[in-house]
């Protein structure tokens, strides 16, 4: 009798045996077939707002600075207000270096050589910003770039002063980058604000920038808002309010130079060019990009 019942249960653990060596063969496969996709960055859950309160890079881990560097392919289609985050990002290599960071952490290159950051900078032809030549040239330009480039996965694109345009403009905006997420699922496109002018709270600007904030905050999407950020000094001090404009000036001043002016750079900002702009404007857009690459590549912003 116990021969008789035991040959139920040595059939069921071969045949279990035998699954399971199937299974790990699919697997395998599986796995070699999406090698080309395997650093391709998280899917987004939530909204990612990237403003203001993103830039201090203390809080950053450095594993997941490295693991931006190891990850993400980065294309970046702006003209002179956009190049506010890539003089920033170049003047921040030595100011860190001055901190006793690894050396050369934050360094970024065309295709990442050296192990640096792979960010191509205005990599595109027949359109330099969301404005220029028009307000579609800049996803036809994406598309023939990606389609020539499948190993980049992040997209990002700055206005110069196209913002400041009608409802239905920024809706074409919205519905293009839209179109390009649904047709190249494995990469991450960057949405963005406009700088300010000084138009104030109730100009047509402002309220076309949180047209772009409301919706990336409804449909869970990456933002970096240029225009918060030219906002607020780096101790929280707001000046929206006050009609403040690309360059820091606002009603009674400018805060950027009055903040450099109480400040010791080389130790709590650094020079940098910075075009329309001063350089800590342009010092907190750089933290703030790279508090984002942080956040592309994985890290779930906590403390």
């Amino acid at each position: 009798m116990k021969n008789v019942l035991r040959l139920p249960f040595i059939t069921v653990l071969i045949l279990g045996l035998l699954l399971a060596v199937s299974c790990s063969n699919g697997s395998s496969e599986n796995n070699n077939n999406n090698d080309e996709h395997e650093n391709n960055p998280p899917v987004a859950t939530e909204s990612m707002i990237i403003d203001h309160q993103h830039t201090n890079l203390e809080y950053v881990p450095l594993e997941w600075i490295n693991k931006a560097k190891t990850d993400l392919h980065i294309a970046y289609g702006h003209t002179s207000h956009g190049s506010q985050i890539t003089t920033g990002m170049a003047g921040l290599v030595e100011f860190m270096n001055g901190k006793g960071y690894e050396e050369d952490l934050f360094a970024w290159n065309n295709g990442g050589t050296g192990g640096a950051l792979d960010l191509r900078d205005t990599p595109f032809s027949g359109a330099s910003d969301l404005g220029n030549p028009n307000r579609t040239a800049w996803a036809t330009a994406t598309r023939d770039y990606l389609d020539d480039h499948p190993e980049v996965n992040v997209i990002m694109w700055s206005w110069c002063g196209q913002a400041n345009g009608t409802e239905a403009d920024i809706d074409t905006y919205l519905d293009l980058m839209s179109d390009l997420e649904e047709d190249y699922p494995n990469v991450r496109f960057i949405y963005m604000t406009g700088h300010t002018n000084g138009s104030g709270l109730a100009g047509n600007l402002c309220l076309r920038n949180q047209q772009v904030r409301d919706y990336c905050e409804a449909n869970n999407k990456i933002l970096f808002d240029f225009e918060d950020i030219e906002g607020y000094d780096p101790d929280g001090n707001y000046f929206g309010d006050k009609n403040v404009t690309d360059s820091c000036a606002y009603d009674g001043g400018n805060w950027a130079t009055e903040w450099q002016d109480s400040h010791t750079e080389g130790v709590d900002w650094y020079e940098c060019s910075s075009a329309h702009s001063e350089p800590l404007n342009v010092n907190l857009k750089a933290y703030a990009a790279w508090w984002m690459w942080a956040r592309i590549a994985g890290w779930d912003g906590g403390a």
